[in-house]
């Protein structure tokens, strides 16, 4: 890869904005009031604001290797705090994708080194689930699955939050799973029920 080519598409970029809107660069400059967080993975072939059609100010995104919201990843913590509660986002958004290389190195026995205590969170949700991905016999098929599940654990993950519950019930703030399906560029609603998650999960994770 050429870097300087990488500046003369930013001049041309900047042209084409310029072209429809004279005030786009000052409007941008503005600030932000995105809608929506989008936690999804690092894969370069996944770009957020373009699957979902959206533009620059329409999304806060937070990107890392396999989708993942870890308690302990100061991070993601940050990104969904500022998020909810100086960006007041009304939607939370966890998107994996199939044929993700970190839920299929997890898949594996192998010691990956510095990526084995990052990837033992994502087998923990294939223990979790093991007898339903056990049974699926194709193992593609169980490679996909093993995606849909990650997402929902970390749907529940952020149910598990402060940040979450509390601007549930302030402003009625809502979780929700999808998967980008790389081979077809659809991008699936798993339709999680919210509710039903915060309902069954909150006599144990309940922080207020």
């Amino acid at each position: 890869m050429q870097l300087d080519k990488i500046f003369e598409n930013n001049k041309q970029w900047i042209i084409d904005k310029l072209s429809v809107d004279a005030d786009y660069f000052s409007n941008l400059g503005k600030g932000q009031n995105p809608e929506l967080l989008y936690i999804g993975c690092s894969d370069s072939r996944v770009t957020a604001e373009d699957l979902m059609g959206l533009q620059p100010g329409e999304v806060f995104v937070h990107r890392n290797i396999a989708n993942m919201v870890i308690s302990i990843d100061l991070n993601v913590m940050s990104v969904v705090n500022y998020a909810i509660n100086h960006l007041k986002v009304n939607h939370v958004v966890v998107c994996g994708h199939y044929a993700c290389g970190g839920v299929k190195a997890a898949m594996q026995a192998a010691d990956l080194g510095i990526l084995n205590p990052w990837l033992r969170n994502i087998r923990d949700v294939y223990r979790i689930h093991k007898n339903e991905l056990k049974a699926i016999e194709n193992e593609e098929r169980r490679y996909d699955r093993l995606v849909e599940l990650n997402v929902q654990e970390q749907c529940i993950n952020l149910i598990k939050t402060a940040a979450v519950q509390q601007a549930y019930r302030e402003r009625g703030l809502q979780v929700h799973g999808w998967v980008f399906d790389i081979h077809s560029g659809k991008l699936i609603d798993l339709k999680i029920d919210f509710n039903k998650l915060l309902e069954n999960i909150m006599e144990i994770y309940r922080l207020s």
